[in-house]
Formats: C-alpha cells, sequence, structure tokens
C-alpha cells in the first residue's frame, strides 16, 4: 500500500525532471511556431501565395506544339472538383489537336476510370481515341506505367493535372524516360466579380464589423491561406520525390 501512496509523488517528479529538461525546448518550438503562423497569416496579404501556385503549373514548361498523347492523370476520385477539371482541360486539348491519342490514368476502383471516359466522350472526345491505364498508385508509378505504355516508342506527352502538382510531375515523367514532356496544367478560374453588397440593406446588424466593401478580406485572403498549404504541401512533395531520384 505505501507503494501505491507513493506513486503519485514519484510521477510528479519524473514530470518535473521531463519539463526540466525538455521544457526549453518546448517553448522554442512554440516561439518559431507561433512566428511561422503569423508569417503565413500576412503573406496570404500579399500576391506570393498566387505567384508560387502559379510557378508550380508553369516552371516546367507549358504544351506549346501538337502532343502526340495527351495523359490526364486522376487520383482525386470521381466525381470531384480536381478530377472534372483535368477532364475539362483535357477536352479542351483534344479538341485542339484532335490527332492526339489520350491515355487517362486512375488507380484503384476501375469504375471511376470508366467514369472519366465517360465524362471526355459526354465532352465530345471519342472512344477510340482514348486509353485507360488502371494503375499508378503515386505521379512516379503512374510515369512508369505510360513508359510502359509506350514501350520505347518517341511520343511528345501533353500532361494534364493540376497546377500545383505540375512542376513534380513533369519531372518524374521525364525522370522515367519520356524526354518530350510538357504540362497542361488544370486552372480554374476566377470570377471577375466586385462582390460588394450593403451590409445593413440586407440586415446585416451595426455591432458585426462590416466587412461589404471588402471582398478581398472575405474571399482573396481566405483563399491565399489555402494556397500557402498547397505549395507547402507540394514543396514537401517535391523534396520527397528529390531525395529518392525520381524527379
Amino acid at each position: 500500500m505505501s507503494r501505491l501512496a507513493d506513486l503519485p509523488n514519484t510521477m510528479g517528479m519524473l514530470l518535473c525532471g521531463l519539463w526540466q529538461a525538455l521544457g526549453g525546448a518546448l517553448l522554442q518550438l512554440l516561439k518559431v511556431s507561433g512566428i511561422m503562423f503569423l508569417a503565413l497569416v500576412l503573406l496570404a496579404f500579399t500576391r506570393v501565395p498566387f505567384d508560387a501556385h502559379r510557378w508550380l503549373g508553369m516552371a516546367a514548361g507549358e504544351c506549346s506544339s501538337a502532343p502526340t498523347l495527351i495523359v490526364v492523370l486522376g487520383g482525386s476520385g470521381m466525381p470531384s472538383g480536381p478530377e472534372l477539371l483535368r477532364l475539362h482541360r483535357a477536352a479542351e486539348v483534344a479538341g485542339e489537336w484532335p490527332n492526339a491519342a489520350l491515355a487517362v490514368v486512375h488507380p484503384g476502383d476501375p469504375a471511376a476510370l470508366q467514369a472519366m471516359i465517360f465524362e471526355l466522350e459526354l465532352r465530345g472526345v471519342h472512344r477510340s481515341r482514348i486509353v485507360p491505364v488502371n494503375e499508378g498508385d503515386n505521379t512516379r508509378a503512374q510515369a512508369l506505367a505510360v513508359a510502359r505504355l509506350l514501350a520505347g516508342q518517341q511520343a511528345r506527352l501533353a500532361l494534364v493535372t493540376a497546377p500545383e502538382n505540375m512542376y513534380r510531375s513533369v519531372l518524374a515523367f521525364r525522370k522515367a524516360g519520356l524526354s518530350e514532356v510538357s504540362g497542361v496544367p488544370a486552372w480554374d478560374h476566377a470570377m471577375y466579380h466586385e462582390f460588394d453588397y450593403g451590409h445593413r440593406e440586407i440586415g446585416g446588424k451595426g455591432w458585426v464589423p462590416d466587412v461589404s466593401d471588402a471582398p478581398g478580406l472575405r474571399y482573396t485572403w481566405w483563399n491565399y491561406l489555402k494556397l500557402e498549404v498547397t505549395v507547402l504541401r507540394e514543396g514537401a512533395a517535391i523534396a520527397y520525390y528529390g531525395l529518392n531520384g525520381w524527379i
């Protein structure tokens, strides 16, 4: 019983010792985290997140001449916003270059791949042009799958994927031995509208801050915060691919 009675005191001593050993490091970590968070909040008031995201979409080179194969990279689920946006852009490119075939790359459930193909058909792409590739659990695996599909043939590829993934994707395909690869980023398009409204006219409370004439604060700032997360995540993926020698 005496040993059980001493247990709280022993645990308290251990915790105090642990705090003395690690407390300084934890405080420093909290300070650094706070500074980083504040920097990201302030950075969202600038163009930097937008420009960084745009760089990821364009830095590897955009497609400017007729490809022999348009490659649509999937993986976001079907239907989903990112997938439908890629398919919309792929159908546009297929219309611009009617002699190019399309490889639709999507892992997992074949039903999702068939839904992607059906979406392309709805947008005017003939089924005979479409080659399904039901494999590729990451961009490296997708690049190797397309390389096997071509089996050493010389082909000019137009790669359709999300802008934030484009730089890494093009480099991964080149690393897989497909030298003639350029990007077709599936940009979303902003709605060019002021979005001002009358705060009091639509029943806004007088004690609530009036941001009716500040769409940048209501929309742009939040969108740029999300872009920061997207860019940071992609930066980590680029570093990981670099360490593995995949790009």
